[in-house]
């Protein structure tokens, strides 16, 4: 997530918004943030029904109760455009967004 953080300007470049979501809770966000020092987007927490969000995109891993890291780029109609879901162990590089973004 801090590569989100140091491309922050080319995001906002694209009209994109960056948005973290995670299945820990809010305290739990806030304490990770400033352990990096703080972040500038916003962290949201899908908590409660715990993984819901991550369940309902086809992130989630059953037998561990955490979702995959999973990148999703939502158009300005709402639509999802891009969807990339892989081992929560992999951080894929932005340039590959940066071209999915690119084409919209």
């Amino acid at each position: 997530m801090p590569s989100y953080e140091a491309d922050k300007e080319r995001f906002e470049g694209y009209d994109a918004q960056v948005l973290g979501i995670s299945v820990d809770s809010s305290p739990s966000h806030v304490a990770w943030a400033k352990s990096l020092g703080g972040i500038t987007y916003d962290l949201l927490s899908d908590f409660h029904p715990k993984g819901q969000v991550a369940k309902s995109y086809g992130a989630w891993r059953e037998a561990d109760g955490i979702s995959e890291r999973a990148l999703f780029i939502v158009d300005k109609e709402g639509k999802i455009a891009y969807i990339d879901i892989h081992d929560i162990s992999d951080q894929p590089d932005n340039e590959v967004l940066f071209d999915e973004l690119k084409n919209l």
